[in-house]
């Protein structure tokens, strides 16, 4: 199968890796389409929160759309936070979707924060700019058990990690 759903903290790196995995094989001739999960979440699923079952939705609606894509010889990455194994697992037996765990220490997606959410979610509770339910920091984020490949973007470039992506989306 063609999808390959990449998961991983708020700011480890996932957009920007499928965006350049993206460009990397579009210029080897290949058809490639990334779904990205905030632009997902904004333009065709506006009516999900953020409860378990709303994200787990989210990543079902992600899920059905790569394997339309799929069907029709698209390469798809999903790039999502995806924080639950359960969905993940659901994608992979449905879908045969390959899992990609970008992983970031919170030391470095911290100094990394350009949005400032990070600061906001490790505000007290009672904070007014606080962010509750962030995910991996007041919310769960279940580190992915026996993913299909592993990136550190924490450890290695952005461009090591593009590569080792390519690699195993052409080696699979």
């Amino acid at each position: 199968m063609r999808i390959f759903q990449m998961t991983g903290l708020s700011g480890a790196g996932k957009s920007t890796i499928a965006l350049n995995v993206k460009a990397k094989l579009i210029e080897r001739g290949h058809a490639i389409e990334v779904l990205d999960g905030d632009i997902f979440r904004k333009n065709l699923c506006p009516d999900l929160g953020f409860s378990k079952e709303h994200r787990c939705e989210n990543v079902r609606r992600m899920g059905f759309v790569a394997n339309l894509l799929a069907q029709n010889k698209v390469i798809v990455i999903i790039s999502a936070i995806n924080p639950y194994e359960e969905i993940r697992q659901e994608l992979a037996e449905k879908y045969q979707a390959k899992t990609i765990f970008v992983e970031c220490d919170i030391q470095t997606l911290q100094q990394r924060d350009t949005k400032g959410l990070y600061k906001r979610a490790f505000l007290p509770k009672n904070h007014p700019d606080c962010i509750h339910n962030f995910t991996g920091i007041n919310d769960t984020f279940e580190i992915p058990k026996n993913p299909d490949l592993a990136v550190n973007t924490a450890s290695e470039s952005i461009d090591e990690s593009t590569s080792k992506v390519v690699d195993f989306i052409l080696n699979n």
